[in-house]
Order: C-alpha cells, then structure tokens, then sequence
C-alpha cells in the first residue's frame, strides 16, 4: 500500500479503534488513519470537508467500515459511496460481529471488497486485523478519479 494513501476507519468504539490502530501498525502500515464515530461524519468528510476524497479527487483511500456504527449504518454508508461515480473505485473493507450469510452477501452486492467477520475476543480480534495489515501492505490502492 502506498504510504500516501489514507485508511478511513469507521469505528465507533474508542478501544476498538485501538486495537485496530495497533494491530495494523504492528503489521508494518504506517499509512495515515482517520478515525470516524459514526456514518453521518464519515460521508460529511467523504463528499464535502475539502480534505475528503471527493474534493480532493486525488490520493488513494482505503476504507475500513463497521456495519453497526451510529446515525448512517456501515450498510448505507457503503451504498453512498458506491453510488457515486468517482468514488465506486475507494476499496471498502467491512469488519463486523454479524455473521449472518443475508447481511453479507448484501455487503458484497453493494460493493464492498472484503467482509471480514470479527471476533469479540480481543487477541482473537487483532490477530485478524494483524492479518488484514499484512494483506493491507502488499496490495495498491487505486487513486480517486476527478470527473470532469
């Protein structure tokens, strides 16, 4: 992953958000995360704050979203984005508890790249984040395309 590309986590839990911080920089990513409590922030930064990835139409994202995070859902957070023709190209990494075959193949017909089933136990949880790190730091992320 590029180092210039930015990780926009979507994790309502302080910890939680932790762990993940934690796990992916200890599987070598230094890339820059932005930590967001809820949906309605994440797509206010998204489309208007003019160091979002839809003003600033350059510079690659990536997007870590929970599915049950407060006022937008993980769920219609995805479809916005994958709604939009400049931004259907961010990769967006699902983590949630719910393991349920509906709500999954839901995520991946809107969109998202990866579904990844978290477990509550916390070594159990950062050894799968861990694991998304390594994942994390051999891939590229595409840039965001500015439509003229």
């Amino acid at each position: 992953m590029r180092k210039e590309s930015v990780i926009l986590i979507a994790e309502d839990d302080e910890q939680r958000f932790s762990l993940v911080t934690e796990a992916l920089q200890h599987s070598g990513i230094s890339n820059k995360m932005l930590r967001f409590s809820d949906g309605r922030g994440l797509l206010d930064f998204i489309f208007t704050d003019k160091q979002g990835p839809k003003q600033q139409g350059s510079g690659g994202y990536l997007l870590l979203l929970q599915t049950s995070i407060p006022k937008i859902d993980g769920i219609g957070v995805l479809e916005k984005i994958k709604q939009d023709e400049q931004l259907k190209r961010v990769p967006v990494i699902m983590l949630s508890t719910i393991d349920e075959p509906g709500v999954i193949e839901h995520c991946y017909s809107l969109g998202c790249s990866i579904y990844i089933v978290t477990p509550a136990e916390r070594e159990t949880f950062t050894d799968v984040v861990g694991k998304l790190g390594l994942f994390l730091s051999a891939i590229d992320v595409p840039q965001v395309s500015t439509i003229e």
